[in-house]
């Protein structure tokens, strides 16, 4: 043998594995382009039309001058109104007792001017009108009907002001 056989034989066994290589890629190609001649011959399907685009319809946005909901208000309240109790004037009779435990029990009419008639828990029955005050929320009663008594309370807000509140008594049977 030649000093050169096992070269040879080196060089032999890389140019097959070379031609083996170009073959398996050949086929690979010839597969893929069977496969996409296939594809052309059938039929084509039917694209969906595209969906109707709505005119965008364009918003003012109007509130940029209110308080933002994400900010506390003011001291004096939400509407930036000034209601507080007032501490110096002389508390009333039936400002002592929680509105919840005062009874309507009805009313009265002399004189042309309604009153309403308010129980306690001790069972006592007060002479009510417009302008009195009742309940532990500085509860000012603003109108008097055969059903109810109705009320303006000043309460908390919350954020160190006060805010006012309707509330009511109905006529209990």
């Amino acid at each position: 043998m030649h000093a050169n056989g096992p070269r040879t034989l080196f060089r032999a066994a890389l140019g097959c594995a070379l031609l083996a290589v170009l073959a398996a890629c050949s086929s690979a190609d010839a597969d893929l382009a069977r496969f996409i001649e296939e594809t052309k011959k059938q039929p084509g399907g039917r694209v969906q039309p595209l969906p109707e685009v709505k005119p965008y319809e364009t918003f003012t946005y109007t509130a940029m001058n209110l308080r933002s909901p994400f900010q506390p208000g003011s001291p004096a309240g939400p509407s930036g109104s000034s209601v507080r109790p007032d501490s110096k004037r002389n508390r009333e009779f039936l400002e002592q007792f929680s509105l919840d435990t005062l009874k309507m029990v009805g009313t009265l009419r002399l004189g042309g001017k309604y009153y309403g008639l308010v129980q306690t828990k001790d069972n006592l029955v007060h002479r009510v009108t417009v302008g009195n005050y009742m309940g532990q929320s500085d509860g000012r009663i603003t109108e008097i009907t055969p059903s109810k008594i109705s009320l303006i309370e000043i309460v908390p807000d919350g954020l160190g002001g006060y805010i006012e509140r309707p509330a009511a008594l109905g006529l209990t049977e």
